[in-house]
């Protein structure tokens, strides 16, 4: 790699000429390239880590313009994954990006976790950081974390040696939890949280100052309030191989809205008739979570149904329940209603 590039870094006392070798050796996987990737992403590649990946299944829409810098208008429905690692590429020749134009799930995160030496979540779906931390503990990786709510985020880093890992917190998924999406986000936190990230990562693979394992730092970016607390280590010897499979693995069928209105099917959706986006649809069906059971015989059963919410989580619920009263043909919808709405606002084919 060009010297010059990284000199200024390199003069600092506690980074020097090696401190970049441990740099340019180290490898990073980057879980999102939503808000928190498009934050930590740049940073990483400017300080010189040799090889980056980046991992997610998405496009660019509209909304995400406004705090995912790595994009533009003309990037408008191209896989999020790809465009960033080319942008990046273009800007840092030296180093090796790799995108995986696909979501992170059971079948693929042992096996793409095994290349890279430290992981970072940089993903607003609490199921998939779930997922990182149980394949992060099977392939012996450390992960980065962070989580944004409004004008706050959080930040740990998990799994280092005999650190603890998100479980010692958080045991099990909550019922629901907002995404940015529902709960509305500002570009400055997501970037600052991003940032963090970024110097997590640097102060491992450097070796210097302190980690925040086995404690989390909570920011409020809009009282200037910061808040570090200790948490427990608790035994993960449950999480084994079989846990994982039998934890992830999919027995309700995912598709995207795109592939989904190339079908002949019905568009279910189970959140309540007061949330919004409110969506107008064709083969549109909105039949809330908590009446789904009592409303069977209104859902057609001769073409796919197509399931989805404001976050996912009830969505899933709804396709089990379907799948033991024998429904064939369920579908998840890999979009939740505001990224639907999102992307379908262009068309025409949604009012409210």
């Amino acid at each position: 790699m060009e010297k010059n590039r990284y000199l200024r870094q390199i003069t600092l006392p506690q980074i020097g000429q090696k401190g970049q070798e441990k740099l340019t050796n180290a490898s990073v996987l980057v879980v999102g390239a939503g808000g928190l990737g498009n934050a930590v992403l740049p940073y990483l590649a400017s300080s010189g880590i040799g090889k980056i990946g980046i991992i997610d299944g998405d496009v660019v829409t509209n909304s995400n313009l406004h705090r995912q810098i790595l994009f533009s208008e003309k990037d408008l429905n191209q896989s999020k994954s790809k465009t960033a690692a080319e942008k990046l590429q273009m800007q840092f020749p030296d180093i090796l990006i790799k995108n995986y134009d696909d979501y992170l799930n059971v079948d693929n995160a042992l096996q793409i976790f095994t290349e890279f030496d430290l992981i970072v979540d940089a993903t607003d779906n609490i199921n998939i950081r779930y997922l990182i931390n149980d394949a992060c503990i099977l392939t012996k990786k450390p992960f980065v974390h962070a989580s944004v709510y409004r004008f706050q985020f959080q930040i740990a880093t998990f799994n280092v040696e005999n650190s603890g890992n998100y479980r010692c917190l958080y045991p099990n998924p909550p019922q629901e939890v907002q995404s940015c999406a529902e709960a509305g986000v500002m570009p400055v936190t997501v970037a600052m949280a991003g940032i963090y990230q970024a110097n997590e990562v640097f102060k491992y693979f450097l070796n210097i100052g302190k980690l925040l394992t086995d404690k989390m730092l909570l920011v409020n970016s809009l009282n200037n309030e910061q808040h570090l607390f200790n948490y427990k280590k608790k035994e993960a010897h449950y999480i084994t191989e079989d846990f994982f499979v039998n934890e992830y693995s999919q027995k309700i069928n995912k598709i995207s809205f795109k592939e989904a209105k190339e079908l002949n099917g019905t568009f279910l959706d189970v959140r309540n008739p007061e949330e919004k986006p409110k969506i107008s649809l064709e083969n549109y069906l909105q039949i809330p979570i908590l009446n789904l059971e009592e409303n069977l015989d209104k859902i057609p059963t001769e073409n796919p149904l197509f399931i989805f919410c404001q976050s996912g989580k009830r969505s899933e619920v709804a396709a089990k329940i379907l799948i033991e009263k024998n429904f064939n043909n369920i579908y998840c919808l890999m979009e939740n209603a505001p990224e639907i709405n999102d992307k379908e606002n262009k068309t025409g084919l949604f009012a409210g």
